[in-house]
């Protein structure tokens, strides 16, 4: 029977004994959201990449971003665009979506 070589994992290995390290990594995601107005003052940035686990909704987004950036907590209105169209909390998010938070206005 002929020896079979394997792959070395890319994971990184002083994670490797931790179930729950490797099923996140497994199982996560990037997304990527542009920030505007006052989001962008208080992240200080103009876009933030953001690693989640599959899967993933813009309510949660919303509670993940307030826990980093508690500032985010005290907007009195913060709406989330996905795919350039307003969305609800229960929309889910997937790799590849064009994630904006879209923050109060002021007009006169």
């Amino acid at each position: 029977m002929p020896f079979i070589q394997h792959q070395k994992s890319v994971f990184p290995e002083r994670y490797a004994e931790n179930a729950s390290v490797r099923y996140f990594w497994a199982m996560a995601h990037t997304l990527t959201i542009a920030l505007f107005g006052i989001t962008r003052d208080i992240v200080g940035a103009s876009s933030l990449d953001l690693k989640v686990a599959k899967p993933t909704d813009v309510a949660g987004l919303l509670d993940r971003l307030r826990a980093e950036y508690p500032r985010l907590g005290e907007l009195r209105s913060l709406l989330v665009a996905v795919n350039q169209e307003y969305a609800e909390g229960s929309q889910p998010l997937k790799k590849g979506d064009e994630i904006a938070l879209i923050p109060p206005v002021a007009g006169g």
